[in-house]
């Protein structure tokens, strides 16, 4: 599949290729390193998260918000 075929496609299509291709990458974790300029950053995300500065919510909640 080429970029012209890909742009062929609905957005809720690319979102579906692009999800099944994510599940595909998540599931060979030993194949994805972290690049070290990310490393800084997700230590401050998981300090702030142990400091209690941050939280999740659900994702349900989430598009509540942005609907």
């Amino acid at each position: 599949m080429n970029i012209a075929e890909v742009k062929k496609l609905s957005t809720k299509e690319r979102l579906e290729v692009m999800e099944v291709i994510w599940e595909s990458l998540v599931n060979e974790p030993e194949e994805l390193e972290t690049p070290d300029w990310h490393k800084p950053i997700l230590q401050e995300r998981k300090r702030r998260i142990e400091a209690g500065e941050v939280g999740f919510i659900p994702l349900s909640d989430l598009k509540k918000r942005h609907s």
